[in-house]
């Protein structure tokens, strides 16, 4: 925490909706459960799905390959390519048609 005491916060908990809601958040890591899944939808916020079980491997499914505002991590995590994903979604090309997506989608909402 020291050495990224100046570059992040680390927190237990914060207003997930509102952190979603506000302009600087430009992705969101989340294990796709329905709820979160929402919570991004209706703020505009393309997504970098990690699912664990039950309707969160349905709901990442959505967002990647039918809604186009979601990425998949692999189970097997790597850092490499979660650096890759955020950076395709912060300023790929990809990252700009999911962000038009899903501010549709919000629209939608």
């Amino acid at each position: 925490m020291e050495a990224t005491k100046e570059r992040g916060l680390l927190a237990s908990w914060c207003p997930q909706e509102q952190v979603l809601d506000h302009p600087s958040s430009g992705g969101f890591l989340t294990h796709s459960g329905w709820n979160s899944t929402l919570e991004s939808i209706s703020s505009g916020v393309p997504m970098v799905c990690w699912p664990f079980s039950a309707d969160q491997q349905t709901n990442c499914w959505h967002c990647c390959t039918q809604w186009g505002i979601g990425m998949e991590i692999d189970y097997d995590v790597k850092k490499d390519e979660v650096e890759s994903l955020v950076r395709e979604l912060m300023v790929g090309g990809k990252g700009k048609e999911m962000k038009k997506k899903a501010m549709e989608w919000k629209r939608l909402a």
